[in-house]
């Protein structure tokens, strides 16, 4: 379902970018070439404001991504079915705005259909960053991170009498316990986000059953309000999973492949 102009300019990533220093920079040097080609007017004023514009519209999005584009099917489980789950409710929705009777409910809809598209893939990309991190979980191999911290601890203890000895082995130790404590906190975050994406799905496909009695009872667009709010909420909720796990997965690349000093 394809976005309108409208949909696709009110956007936080666009208002972000109105006012990001990069757009600033372009107003500048815009304004600067004005200067330049036309001299202190009206000219070099019109200049930066085209570079404005130009680096605002950069950050527009072209449109809903295709579905061709989210191959569930590249990621493994649990992610996967997540994704099916989505696209399921999506093709749903899309079947109970194409049966609605034309006016101003069915347009009401559609609005609601670009959010749910917007769902679907952040969905997709929750999925992907999910399954990066179940990847370097296996990297991390947190039954090998213990035995080894198991090695260190009797090692510790067979080598007590020696101090020297002992103190390599207590550092080695605490890096041992840093790279479990990672991976234990990365398997927590991969835990939860399972979790609330389950339930977050759940309430996207509730959403859609709504949907489905209200378009055959709506007699005005405002008994949809409560409807657009909802699905409003879970792209909210949404977005703010797949940045949490964006940061998760850059701490899984800067974790992944560490080894504890003298323990090699």
């Amino acid at each position: 379902m394809a976005l309108t102009f409208k949909d696709r300019v009110l956007t936080p990533k666009v208002a972000r970018a109105m006012f990001s220093p990069s757009a600033i920079v372009a107003a500048g040097a815009g304004t600067a070439a004005g200067v330049l080609l036309a001299g202190l007017g009206p000219a070099a004023v019109v200049l930066g404001a085209v570079a404005w514009a130009g680096r605002v519209l950069l950050a527009v999005p072209r449109g809903a991504p295709s579905a061709e584009r989210i191959d569930a099917f590249r990621v493994g489980e649990p992610w996967r079915r997540f994704v099916l789950d989505a696209q399921q409710a999506q093709r749903r929705f899309t079947e109970t705005v194409r049966r609605s009777r034309s006016g101003p409910v069915q347009e009401r809809l559609r609005s609601i259909g670009a959010k749910i598209d917007e769902a679907v893939s952040e969905c997709w990309q929750i999925a992907r960053q999910g399954d990066q991190l179940d990847a370097a979980l296996r990297t991390l191999d947190v039954r090998r991170i213990r035995l080894e911290l198991e090695d260190v601890y009797e090692e510790r203890r067979r080598q007590a009498h020696d101090e020297e000895a002992d103190d390599r082995l207590y550092r080695a130790q605490l890096a041992i316990e840093s790279q479990l404590e990672s991976a234990e906190r990365l398997q927590n975050v991969a835990v939860d986000a399972q979790n609330r994406l389950r339930l977050l799905n759940a309430q996207l496909d509730e959403a859609v059953a709504r949907s489905v009695e209200i378009s055959l009872t709506a007699g005005d667009v405002s008994q949809l309000g409560g409807l657009t709010d909802d699905v409003d909420h879970v792209v909210e909720e949404l977005e703010a999973l797949r940045q949490g796990l964006e940061e998760a997965s850059g701490v899984a690349r800067g974790t992944r492949g560490t080894s504890a000093p003298g323990t090699a």
